[in-house]
């Protein structure tokens, strides 16, 4: 075979997505690359953006046949501006995947890949096949699949990104909400085994009994009438002063940051007039709720809210820390880092109206795996 699909989405100038399957030569690799046969690629939040460009994918279309599908939406003309750089461009999709080695350029680096199973965090992966530098690929251990490897960077490089920000801005415990997703459930089990308090915001009975299944100690739920008081309390158990929130639109970060300042309330020192001097911090990382971020500034003045992206981290942390993680990934991946998926399709499927439109809607405890060669 010498071309494979490759996943594409184009976003026209008269306010429409389109997605595609093109099919794309396999490229020849280079002196230091080598090519991987995509075996396995998750459906994360993060993809969603380029994948959708703001779509309302709830009007989506279906278009051509079983096997050249497309998947045509209308975007809102407040999103289309922001789009307009990418109109008229097909552009692949795919943050992370796994698979099998397959070919490799001459040098002594990638030759020693052929054959071996490998992880990539490189774009482009709703491939059937990827070229990329041999330096770039993180090797599975022996039995660990292609389908067990896929999920090897985004969530579990979040997971401990997060966990290494706290260290670095001397913090001492973290809040995560929207806690009981693929990634919530790695960052209890990550803060289990590095011994990290860890209070989770969840928003159903299901979810707190999910993760206090895992071993977790302080899960709120945001739907009781009780959860302010719920959660001023595990902040005071464990101190927490800083908080990873993945809803992004309304105004849970500001409760996070009310009930921080409430704790801080119980032992007042002198210099707190203003409010309490203990610096409260919520970093953004994910958008579930695309609205506005609301903020009722009951808080004192010791406070920030930010964005929090994985890369800008690692490159923060630099090449040597970042390679530290990776390879703590690649040990754990079977146990602190395992992903768990709700249904596996495949690349046509990814283009079918139903199907996109459950992914899309990013609901906790689904999880979509495509597999390219399926």
């Amino acid at each position: 075979m010498s071309t494979g699909l490759q996943l594409r989405s184009t976003v026209k100038e008269s306010g429409t997505l389109e997605i595609t399957l093109a099919e794309i030569d396999i490229p020849t690799p280079g002196d230091d690359e080598v090519v991987i046969r995509v075996e396995a690629a998750p459906v994360n939040p993060s993809d969603l953006g380029l994948l959708f460009a703001g779509a309302d994918i709830s009007q989506a279309s279906a278009a051509g046949t079983p096997d050249a599908p497309v998947l045509t939406a209308p975007i809102p003309q407040a999103v289309l501006g922001g789009a307009r750089a990418r109109f008229g461009q097909a552009l692949p999709v795919g943050n992370e995947g796994a698979g099998v080695v397959t070919d490799a350029g001459s040098s002594p680096a990638a030759q020693a890949l052929i054959g071996k199973t490998v992880a990539v965090l490189g774009g482009a992966m709703y491939a059937q096949y990827r070229c990329m530098p041999a330096a770039g690929c993180l090797v599975l251990p022996d039995g660990v699949s292609p389908d067990d490897g896929a999920s090897c960077f985004v969530n579990p490089l979040t997971a401990l990104g997060m966990v290494e920000t706290m260290k670095l801005e001397g913090h001492s415990a973290l809040v995560h909400t929207a806690a009981a997703s693929n990634l919530g459930q790695m960052l209890v089990k990550l803060c289990l085994v590095d011994d990290v308090p860890l209070v989770n915001i969840v928003r159903s009975a299901a979810q707190a009994d999910l993760l206090r299944g895992l071993g977790a100690e302080f899960v709120c739920n945001s739907s009781d009438p009780d959860f302010m008081d719920q959660l001023t309390d595990a902040l005071d158990a464990t101190g927490a002063t800083l908080a990873f929130d993945a809803i992004g639109g309304g105004d849970l970060a500001s409760k996070v940051l009310t009930c921080m300042e409430r704790v801080a309330g119980r032992n007042p020192k002198p210099s707190d007039r203003y409010g309490s001097t203990t610096h409260k911090q919520v970093y953004l990382y994910g958008a579930l709720d695309t609205g506005n971020t609301v903020l009722d500034r009951t808080y004192g003045m010791a406070w920030g809210v930010g964005g929090w992206l994985m890369p800008n981290f690692l490159a923060r942390v630099g090449g040597a820390r970042s390679a530290e993680l990776r390879e703590r990934v690649a040990a754990e991946i079977g146990t602190t880092f395992a992903s768990h998926y709700t249904d596996e399709i495949s690349l046509a499927e990814a283009l079918d109206v139903k199907i996109a439109q459950r992914y899309q809607r990013k609901a906790t405890g689904e999880k979509f795996l495509i597999k390219p060669q399926k």
